[in-house]
Order: C-alpha cells, then sequence, then structure tokens
C-alpha cells in the first residue's frame, strides 16, 4: 500500500530542487489526467494530486516563483525552521560573526529609504555624487529617472547601482538595457566585471544560437532575464514581432508588468526626429513606445536630453514616465526635478573649491598648406557651385548638396579618402547615364536614405556602404556634367591620385608632432596620444605613412574600428589603458563607429581630431573618450588643424573667407570653440552649428551667428536646472553611504573574514597575503591576498583576475580605497564571486539538516563584568514580511534575549541586549563554562524561543503600520500626479492652437494630428489607470505575513565566571 505524502500548508516553508520557498497557494491539480500519466489509473491519481505555488526565501532567487505537481515532484519536503539551534557544540566567535554578518548582508528590505547596498557590490572607483540616483530610486514607488549628468560623469555607474540595488530589495529582476550597437559589449562586460551581473546581447547571431538550440519558436526576450539590445535591432520587424509576442495581448491585464527595469543608454537617440517645423517619430521612438509600458521602471541616460523641440523633449519624459509627462505638455518643474538628474562637470569641486576635473584646452596644430592643396580646395568649391546652380529642382539640389558635402569632409579628411569617394561619385554619374529609364526616387524617400547616414553605427563597412548607396541613389537626379564640370572632376582626380601616394602637408605636420611628443629625439617617451578620424580610409592611410616612419613596429601603433572582433577590440583597448610602462603603445588610431563609449583615459590626456566633425555631438563624443572620470592629469589637450596664419585672425570677431581653403578651416575651428563653450547647450545650439557649418562649407555662410539658438537655449537651460547645493548634497550622500556601512557592519576586515571561513569550511586552500610594491613607484605598499588553486565550483573564483593586458593573475582586495585608481588588483565586493560563493556557503548553514552542518550556529563569549553581572544568552534571528503577491516587503535580523540569574531566564529589552553585544569580546569562554551553559538549555530554551517571537511580534506591528503608511501614501501620490497630468491635459486640449500647420509638411501634420489624438486617448485612461494603479499598490501591500527564522544563538558571560 502506497503511504500518503503529506500537503504542505501555505505560508510553510518546503525544500523543492535543493532551494527552499514559502507555499503561496495549494490548489487541486488543474491539468487534465493524461498529461501527466497515460493509462487508466491516470484520472483517479490526478484526482489525488496538488499544484503547489512557491515563492523563493533564498537571497539570490530574486523573488522567483515556482509551480510543481507535490505528488510528482522528487525529494520535496516540508520543512521546520522555527526553532533555535540546540548547543551541541559552540563556535568561535569571529566564526559565528562571519555568518551573522553572511546572513545579515543577504537581507534587505523595500520599505528601507535610507540603507544602501549597491555601492558594497560593486567594483567601481565611486564618487559620492554618483550616490544621487541610487538614492533617488530608493523612495520612489517606481525608479524612473533621467539621468542627465554631464559626458565622462559616470551615468554607467549611476545606472548599474540602481539597477544592482533593485535587485537587491527584490524590485527588479527582468532586466533589458537599450544602447547604441557599438555600446553593447562595453555594457555588456561593465555589468559583469563592476556589479557581478550577466546579461546576454540580443543580436541576430543570438537568435541563430537560439534556434538551433531550442526550436524554432523560442522567444529571445523571455529565455534569460537580463537582456542588452541595440535601438536598432529593436526597431526591425521582426525583432520587434517577437517583442510584442512576449508583451500583453489585447484585452490581456497589463498589471503586474511584464517586465522590472528598462535602461536606455543614449536616450535622446530615441526622442523624436528635431529636424524640420515640427519634431517627428523616427522608428526608434515608436519601438520604445512600444516597449516602455510595460516596465515597472525606467533610467533613461542622456547628457544632451533636449535638442530644442520642446514636443521631442516631452515626448522622451513620456516614454520615461507617462503618469507624470504628456507629449505636447509644458513639464509640471516640480514633477520634473523628481525624476531627472543634472549635474555638469563645471559645477563639481574638491573639497578645496578647485575644479573636480581636468581643464579642457583646445589647442591649434598650423599647417603650411601647398598652393596644390589650395587649388584643389579651389576646384571643388567652383564644381560645387556649378552644379548647385545647375540643379533644377529641390529634391536635386538637396541630393546635390548632400554629395558636395560628402565630398568636401572626405577633402578634409585625406587624400586617400577623397580619392575613393570622388571615383565612386564619378563611376555612380556614368551609371546613371547608362540607365535606359531613370528611376528618380521621391524627396523624402532620398532624404530618409541620406539621413539614416548621420545614425550611430558599429562597423566601419556598413558605413562606407550606406554612402556608396546614398551616392547611386542621388546620382539619377544629376544632370550630365558640363564640360568644365567634367574638366574640374578630370583635374581632382588627378591630384588625389597623385597625393594619396605619399604624405600631404597636414601629415606632415602630424608626424613632426608625434616626432615631438611621444618620441622626442627617436625616443619613445611615456606619452600617449588617440587620434581620431571619421573615416577608415584615413585611418588605413595614415598606418601607412607612421610605417614608413618606422613607427608602427612592436604594437607602438594600434588601431580601433568599426568592424574589427570583439577579441581583437578588447585587446586594443587594454592594453591603451595599461600602463605605459606594461604596454608599448604610445599611438591610437581611432574612427568614431569603434570607439563610443570607450574608456581611454587612464594613460592618455591628449587627443587629435585629424579632422573637425562637422557634428558637434561626435566631436564631444570624441573628447568623452579621454574628458572623463579618471582622468588622472591636471588638463585635457585637444588638438585641431588649421591653416596658417589662424593666430592672427582668430582673434577678429569678423566674417571669415569661407571658400578658400584657410578660410575653411577656420570657420571649423570656430565651430569647435563653440562647441566647447556651450557644452551644456549643446542639444539646442548643435544642431544649429552643424546646420551653420554646412552651409559656409557650400559657400553660402561666411560667419557663424549661434546668438538666436543660445537665446532660446537659455530657456532650455532654466528648465533643465534647478536651485540645489551640490556640496551639501553631495555631504549628505557620503554620509548616507557612511551609515549603511555601519548598519551593515560592512568592513574590509568583515568581508575578508567571511571569506577565509567559508574558504576553511569547504575545505579549500587559505588565501596568501603578501605585501604589494608599485614597480612604478606611483603607489604606495598595500596588502594583498593571493588566491590558491581552488578546487571544484571555487575554481571559477578566478576568473577576472588576469589582468586584461598583461595576463597575469592579479591579488584581491576587500577594502574599495585600496582598489581605487589601480588594475594591478581586483576589488573582491559582496558581488564579486569569491564573496558571493562565500555568502552563499554560510548561509545555507541556516538550512542545513542538524547531522550535515558546518557550523553549529551557537557561541559563547567574554564580555567584561562592569556590562553584566551575571551570563546572558541572545538568540538572532530572520525577520521577513511578505505581501499580497508573496513578494518580500521587508527582511531584517533582529535579536532577543535574556538574563540568566539564579537559572532562571530574565528577559532583556532591546536596549540592554544592544549594549551587551556591543560590549562583546572575541574571547571565546573555556569547556567547562560551554558545558554549564549547555546544562542550562532545556530549561531556557522556551523562555529564549518566546522572546524572539515577542521581538518579532513588536518589531512586525510597527512595520506593518510603516507598510500601511506608505501604500497609503504611494496611493495618494500616483492619485494626484495622475489628477494633475489629467487636468494639465483637458487644459492644453482647450487651448487653441498655436502652431501655423501650413507651415508644415506632410509627415509633420500627420504626427501633429497624431500627437492630439493620443492625448485625447490618454486623458480618457486616465481615471481608469488610477483605479488599477491603486488596487495593484494595495495588493502588494495586502496582508503582511510575518515569518521568523531562527539563525543563531549567543551566550555572554561575565570575566568573573571563567
Amino acid at each position: 500500500m502506497t503511504q500518503a505524502i503529506k500537503l504542505p500548508e501555505q505560508g510553510q516553508l518546503v525544500q523543492v530542487r535543493q532551494r527552499r520557498y514559502l507555499v503561496v497557494e495549494v490548489a487541486q491539480n488543474p491539468l487534465p489526467a493524461n498529461v501527466l500519466k497515460p493509462g487508466k489509473q491516470a484520472r483517479s491519481e490526478a484526482l489525488g494530486q496538488h499544484l503547489v505555488t512557491l515563492s523563493s526565501v533564498e537571497d539570490d532567487a530574486l523573488g522567483e516563483e515556482l509551480a510543481v505537481i507535490w505528488e510528482l515532484e522528487p525529494g520535496a519536503t516540508s520543512l521546520n525552521t522555527g526553532t533555535l539551534p540546540k548547543p551541541t557544540g559552540f563556535d568561535e566567535p569571529h566564526r559565528l560573526d562571519a555568518f551573522l554578518n553572511a546572513v545579515r548582508w543577504g537581507a534587505a528590505s523595500s520599505a528601507d529609504s535610507r540603507a544602501l547596498q549597491a555601492p558594497f557590490r560593486s567594483g567601481v572607483d565611486l564618487e559620492d555624487y554618483q550616490l544621487d540616483p541610487v538614492a533617488r530610486a530608493i523612495g520612489m514607488p517606481r525608479a524612473n529617472l533621467l539621468i542627465a549628468d554631464d559626458v565622462g560623469l559616470g551615468k554607467t555607474i549611476e545606472a548599474g547601482l540602481v539597477a544592482q540595488e533593485l535587485i537587491i530589495r527584490h524590485r527588479a529582476r527582468k532586466i533589458m538595457i537599450v544602447c547604441p550597437a557599438s555600446l553593447q559589449i562595453q555594457w555588456r562586460d561593465q555589468m559583469r566585471d563592476k556589479f557581478g551581473l550577466e546579461f546576454r546581447i540580443v543580436d541576430s547571431e543570438l537568435l541563430k544560437i537560439l534556434r538551433r538550440e531550442r526550436g524554432l519558436r523560442v522567444n529571445p526576450w523571455t529565455h534569460f532575464p537580463r537582456l542588452i539590445t541595440s535601438i536598432d535591432f529593436l526597431k526591425r520587424e521582426r525583432p520587434l514581432r517577437l517583442l510584442t509576442e512576449a508583451l500583453p495581448a489585447e484585452g490581456e491585464p497589463a498589471y503586474p508588468r511584464r517586465f522590472d527595469l528598462l535602461i536606455v543608454d543614449e536616450a535622446h537617440n530615441i526622442a523624436p526626429s528635431g529636424r524640420g517645423k515640427y519634431a517627428t517619430d523616427s522608428q526608434r521612438t515608436q519601438a520604445l513606445r512600444r516597449l516602455a509600458p510595460h516596465f515597472e521602471h525606467k533610467l533613461f541616460l542622456s547628457a544632451t536630453p533636449h535638442n530644442g523641440y520642446s514636443e521631442s523633449f516631452t515626448a522622451l519624459l513620456e516614454l520615461l514616465d507617462n503618469q507624470r509627462f504628456a507629449r505636447g505638455m509644458e513639464p509640471d518643474r516640480e514633477q520634473l526635478a523628481r525624476v531627472m538628474v543634472r549635474r555638469l562637470k563645471s559645477e563639481m569641486k574638491s573639497w578645496d573649491g578647485t575644479a573636480r576635473f581636468p581643464e579642457r584646452r583646445l589647442e591649434a596644430l598650423e599647417v603650411q598648406y601647398t598652393e596644390a592643396e589650395r587649388e584643389a580646395h579651389r576646384l571643388l568649391n567652383e564644381y560645387a557651385q556649378l552644379r548647385i546652380k545647375g540643379a533644377t529642382t529641390e529634391t536635386e539640389r538637396y541630393a546635390t548638396e548632400f554629395v558636395l558635402k560628402l565630398l568636401k569632409k572626405r577633402l578634409f579628411s585625406s587624400p586617400e579618402a577623397f580619392a575613393l569617394t570622388l571615383e565612386k561619385h564619378e563611376e555612380t554619374l556614368a551609371n546613371a547615364r547608362k540607365r535606359t529609364v531613370s528611376v528618380r526616387p521621391s524627396a523624402g524617400i532620398l532624404r530618409r536614405q541620406l539621413e539614416a547616414l548621420d545614425e550611430d553605427a558599429d562597423n566601419d563597412e556598413d558605413l562606407e556602404e550606406a554612402a556608396a548607396s546614398a551616392l547611386e541613389a542621388a546620382a539619377p537626379l544629376f544632370h550630365p556634367p558640363t564640360p568644365r564640370e567634367r574638366e574640374l572632376l578630370d583635374r581632382l582626380g588627378a591630384w588625389a591620385n597623385k597625393t594619396r601616394l605619399r604624405q600631404d602637408s597636414k601629415a606632415t605636420r602630424l608626424l613632426a608632432w608625434l616626432k615631438e611628443i611621444v618620441r622626442p629625439g627617436g625616443n619613445w617617451s611615456n606619452e600617449r596620444v588617440i587620434i581620431f578620424t571619421e573615416y577608415r580610409a584615413t585611418q588605413k592611410w595614415l598606418l601607412g605613412l607612421l610605417a614608413a616612419e618606422n613607427m608602427v613596429a612592436n604594437d607602438r601603433v594600434m588601431t580601433l574600428y568599426g568592424g574589427m572582433t570583439t577579441e581583437d577590440r578588447e585587446r586594443v583597448k587594454a592594453a591603451f589603458q595599461a600602463h605605459p610602462s606594461e604596454a608599448p603603445v604610445r599611438i591610437l588610431l581611432a574612427t568614431d563607429a569603434a570607439s563610443e563609449g570607450i574608456d581611454l583615459q587612464n594613460h592618455c590626456s591628449r587627443l587629435i581630431h585629424y579632422e573637425i566633425p562637422w557634428n558637434p555631438n561626435r566631436l564631444e563624443q570624441r573628447n568623452g573618450r579621454i574628458d572623463r572620470h579618471g582622468q588622472k592629469a591636471g588638463w585635457v589637450n585637444i588638438f585641431h588643424f588649421v591653416g596658417s596664419n589662424y593666430h592672427k585672425s582668430a582673434k577678429s570677431d569678423l566674417e571669415i573667407s569661407a571658400g578658400d581653403l584657410e578660410g575653411d578651416l577656420e570657420f571649423l575651428m570656430r565651430a569647435v570653440q563653440k562647441v566647447n563653450r556651450i557644452r551644456e547647450d549643446l542639444g539646442k545650439v548643435g544642431p544649429v552649428i552643424a546646420e551653420q557649418v554646412e552651409e559656409a562649407m557650400l559657400g553660402q555662410r561666411r560667419r557663424l551667428d549661434t546668438f538666436a539658438a543660445e537665446d532660446k537655449a537659455a530657456g532650455v537651460r532654466r528648465l533643465l536646472a534647478f536651485e540645489r547645493k551640490l556640496q551639501d548634497q553631495v555631504a549628505r550622500l557620503h554620509e548616507q553611504l557612511q551609515e549603511s556601512r555601519r548598519t551593515l557592519q560592512l568592513s574590509p576586515e568583515n568581508v575578508q573574514s567571511v571569506v577565509e571561513i567559508a574558504l576553511e569550511l569547504a575545505g579549500q586552500p587559505p588565501l596568501r597575503r603578501e605585501i604589494l610594491h608599485d614597480p612604478n613607484g606611483e603607489k604606495p605598499p598595500i596588502e594583498v591576498f593571493h588566491l590558491p588553486s581552488l578546487k571544484g565550483s571555487w575554481a571559477a573564483c578566478a576568473n577576472g583576475l588576469e589582468h586584461p593586458h598583461s595576463r597575469h593573475v592579479r591579488p584581491v582586495v576587500f577594502d574599495h580605497a585600496k582598489a581605487k585608481g589601480r588594475d594591478d588588483v581586483v576589488l573582491a565586493h559582496l558581488n564579486h564571486r569569491l564573496v558571493s560563493m562565500s555568502l552563499r556557503l554560510l548561509r545555507a548553514e541556516v538550512w542545513t539538516p542538524d547531522g550535515q552542518r558546518k557550523l553549529h550556529r551557537v557561541t559563547a563569549r567574554v564580555v567584561p563584568d562592569s556590562v553584566l553581572s551575571s551570563p546572558a544568552v541572545i538568540a538572532h534571528a530572520r525577520l521577513m514580511l511578505t505581501g499580497g503577491d508573496s513578494q518580500r516587503l521587508h527582511e531584517e535580523i533582529i535579536f532577543a534575549g535574556g538574563q540568566i540569574k539564579e537559572g532562571r531566564f530574565n528577559r532583556l529589552n532591546v536596549t540592554e541586549a544592544q549594549r551587551i553585544l556591543a560590549a562583546a569580546t572575541v574571547q571565546s569562554v573555556p569547556e567547562k563554562v560551554q558545558q554549564q551553559l549547555t546544562a542550562l538549555w532545556e530549561s531556557n530554551q522556551a523562555s529564549l524561543q518566546q522572546a524572539l517571537e515577542v521581538r518579532s511580534k513588536e518589531r512586525s506591528g510597527g512595520l506593518q503600520k510603516l507598510l500601511a503608511e506608505r501604500a497609503e501614501k504611494e496611493i495618494k501620490d500616483i492619485t494626484f500626479v495622475l489628477s494633475e497630468l489629467h487636468k494639465s491635459i483637458l487644459e492644453g486640449l482647450k487651448q487653441p492652437e498655436m502652431v501655423q500647420l501650413q507651415m508644415f509638411n506632410n509627415e509633420e501634420k500627420e504626427q501633429f494630428e497624431r500627437n492630439i489624438s493620443a492625448l485625447q486617448a490618454r486623458a480618457e485612461q486616465i481615471p481608469e489607470e488610477i483605479e488599477q494603479e491603486t488596487e495593484a499598490i494595495r495588493h502588494r501591500f495586502a496582508d503582511p505575513q510575518l515569518r521568523l527564522f531562527p539563525v543563531a544563538v549567543t551566550y555572554l558571560v561575565p570575566e568573573k565566571f571563567l
């Protein structure tokens, strides 16, 4: 006869698949009998089976749920963990301290808006100001933040801290990072190396792998909880369709939201396009609009969030938080202040008031151009004017100007880049003439195709193909060359083909500068320089010139370009970031496609723009590679090439003789200086500068005039600026961090102790101490720890210890201060694999059966006679409150106990118990005293258990009141925010239209009408949304359930009893 299986009850602790869970629900098996077991007995057996829904209580399971058929689940057992550990043996005090710290660091409360754990679970060189976003996020029901800090202040670090903290607090599990394609690898590596979080990149390659391994119906957006993808992959038809399948279908409930946290890097890229009279949605905007509502929390990162179009900025805000903002509605200042974090480098000061970041210096490198080079420039200008003059339609003029701008950009770059583009231009013209039927694209199609060239790409070959396709598309709009135009093309081609074979004047000046700075007197110095170019062709040409000067051997010159393998890219980056004594590289030739988002500031403070980008944002992206957090030099030097006599004319503000070579270069240099002065307003003024640069390069402008744009930008600056005392704020954040450190007892010594004891319990060899001396004499000697050869699963703890360049295995340190600014050691933070495995091993002792425990979880320690007159016993327990959705609302370690007088237990109040624990030493009591204490256990156990339960009820009573107040506050806040938005939309819709629709093109008119319709629909949705949000909040906080798990017992014995 089969023995009946005991069914667990709701709220009971169980063990399933070697993990601990709370029972959320027990229901009759809903599945048809033949699904589980075929045969004639299937129906009767299925009727006796139950579907048990479980919620994890383990700190690293992130609130995961599991549903099992209890009677069919192998090894499923109910646990009884409500009793105290018996004193069958005693641990050394420092061992129990390590165990209690492991348990304490695994507890987190979503109700606690002060304690920060994320900084201690990261390996970043943390600055106090970077705590602002995470400090805000823990106090927000939905952490929606626009992190708009200046370039180089560490927005990636700030986003990682928020993500980590939300994970710790069980508020986020499913996370998606959307970023430019070129930044995917950097985000993946930063999250892994700095925060111990594994992310997977979703791209075409992953789709192939998943289909091969898991079948054709696998959905990449649900296969793993933490994902990274590019915005341009996401907007494609198939990825977007698969994402839609993972979202609620029409009519399905949207709550709870399907995903937890969305991080969008370079978020200005998803804002509606700021071209023309009215901002229109791009494909990127449409993709994010489909995705964003299904995330509980959102972080948007952008140094330039406002492009000068109010409808574009408000659309971005609506994507971030559609409960506070609506497209086209003026954002409420108070609500904007709540969600936006914006600090500028110029505001950041050191303790003594000096600048916290290095000064940026712009340097001009004068070039003596030859008459032949000036003549080539004049010939191209004449060709441009003839072509523009001959254009008969607006579409032809647009196509003509595009091709001529492309030719001029390449001419300013290098003879090689110009020659290749000129050849392609002539080829497309010839092909267009050969066609029997000329296909003439419409102006809209052509504009979109040409504007696509401005989108970020991570592959230089793709960029060249896009440029070639654009030339092909434009060619049918060109009239056949006139005899004079044909002559100009032939002369330009002859000059380019001759000059591409040798140095031109600019290259000669560059080589002279390099020999002066990085190889003075023929000997390599420790100075490094980055040379940026927009074009791969120029990069290859420069590499050839450097080779001819014998400067590329032994990796003295390295290249970064879009399309190189991940391994090669990381190898170059690691070498350039390594100390000059360890890596021989001194010159880095980089293209824009490969370098966005890469940090290159460790040992380089000089950057040369081989050509000046016409796009100010690209210029700033380049400068941000070295002008950023972590730059050690006192200043950053940025170099640009100008013509002769520049220094004489630079002091004048008169019109520039744009059109000749030196005049054009001076115009570009003035644009550079303007960009440097108005970096704060780049989102608004940058497009104006870009437009005027193009006009000047086409001979249509002689003076850079941004006064009107800067005046308008002042309004944007006021919108984005908030009154705050930055130094006071940083001081408060610093104190909050120190308070968290004290509360959690997170000292380096305690973390080290956890690792050492865990290695001992796991039967692994101990850490090996050493004093590390810096071979370069730049850093003080520090105590470090070398990992031994670890066995089994512990061997993976050595991953990441190899230096990225030298491949030497580095030692670890446990102190953030010792690791700061060093790459010769690895910080073992709480999420480092070595520490996290140690914590997991120690915490597992809570659940380990009696016969298998490695710790007794009981200790006896000495206290001074002045603290106690007789021995005391104190128990520690893990207190947990779960809400209506079975997710943890709060978790902490509590303690309670009493003094033993004449063999009887006398309960201590919380203050007394805390005072005694604080005075305890790490000295153990003799075995004789331990035996005496053990003899008293039976008589004191029930009283100690009762004291712990009384304390838990006292604490839970206060916590339940706090949680109820928080629930009501969240309901009040969301009701107010949505009501104000509703009121704002209705008032906005009543106002007469202030726009001149007749000035809009058809696309802009359609977008405006869609926006009005969307506002009307949004206004209708809000009343129902208030009800849904209120219901969701009440459900989350409904009927909090108390769970108590005793974890340890500590005896405290006065010295006189020894």
